[in-house]
């Protein structure tokens, strides 16, 4: 019997827990959250929607250690914090975020299954779970958001089908992000892309979504799913997620064969490889000013 567990309740562990029951992907969702009220009121819901069609995924409210037998885990926590950030957004939490990441970690020390991390900083949150729990498989949802709507920013801008555009952005989860436009193609072929305005497009749609509906839900529970298919050798493919790669933790596409990763970097022309070297640099920069190493972190 198929188990992921997912920890955190708020709104996008709710979405993700809705669309991973609606999919069918599992036989059981092993649901925590920050209290087991909160869990057991988020398996009450579900199982309502179970009944109401006929899933056969069955939800159980449960403590973050006891999804330690999922095959795989689904990270969404957040801390309360005030996020005053006009540049590098996704940055503010990572204090607030990296204590209980590393908390949870810490309990879910040894875990043997695939983890994936929704939490921002995704990437240095990735690295940091990783480090805490000392898991093998542990990758961050970001970069596949950031190249899926590269696809349908360019898409729209060129009036084509989005399954005919092909391309990845990688490196950070944020603002250093690196557009593969070099190896871009559309219909198999390489375009001339307007990275600038991309970027511009790319970067002002998470604040239009949360300034509209309050924050991203539906985009990052879509790229739970269709990431979880490939880990768990549902499906074979690639797609674009955080993990240790040269030394560095950033965002690369992986390409999945029956659950078995392999990262799988384009070629880059001169401009993408030093950005990338560069979103690498920060990433480790602020990696290493967490207080991973102080009392705080032992009490």
């Amino acid at each position: 019997m198929t188990s992921i567990g997912i920890i955190g309740a708020g709104a996008i562990g709710q979405t993700v827990s809705n669309t991973l029951l609606a999919s069918g992907i599992t036989d059981r969702l092993l649901l925590s959250s920050r209290t087991l009220p909160q869990a057991r009121a988020l398996t009450d819901d579900l199982t309502d929607m179970r009944t109401a069609t006929g899933s056969a995924t069955v939800p159980i409210a449960c403590r973050p250690e006891d999804t330690a037998g999922a095959a795989l885990l689904v990270i969404a926590i957040r801390e309360r914090f005030e996020n005053t950030n006009l540049a590098d957004i996704r940055m503010a939490g990572a204090n607030a975020n990296a204590r209980a990441i590393w908390d949870i970690g810490q309990r879910l020390r040894g875990y043997q299954g695939t983890v994936l991390i929704v939490t921002n900083p995704v990437d240095l949150m990735t690295r940091l779970f990783s480090d805490a729990s000392g898991c093998s498989r542990v990758f961050g949802i970001g970069s596949n958001l950031d190249t899926a709507r590269y696809r349908h920013s360019l898409a729209e801008l060129l009036a084509v089908p989005v399954d005919q555009v092909h391309g990845h952005v990688i490196g950070e989860h944020g603002d250093s992000a690196v557009i593969c436009a070099s190896t871009t193609t559309v219909n198999g072929r390489t375009i001339a892309v307007p990275v600038r305005d991309i970027r511009k497009t790319i970067a002002a749609r998470p604040g239009t979504i949360t300034s509209g509906v309050g924050r991203t839900r539906s985009g990052p529970a879509g790229a739970v799913l269709a990431t979880a298919r490939l880990a768990l050798g549902h499906t074979d493919g690639t797609t674009e997620l955080c993990t240790a790669y040269s030394g560095r933790w950033l965002g690369v596409p992986i390409h999945f064969t029956q659950g078995r990763a392999h990262p799988a970097l384009p070629t880059l022309n001169a401009t993408e490889a030093r950005c990338f070297t560069a979103s690498g640099d920060k990433l480790d920069t602020a990696y290493q000013q967490l207080p991973i190493h102080t009392k705080e972190y032992s009490r």
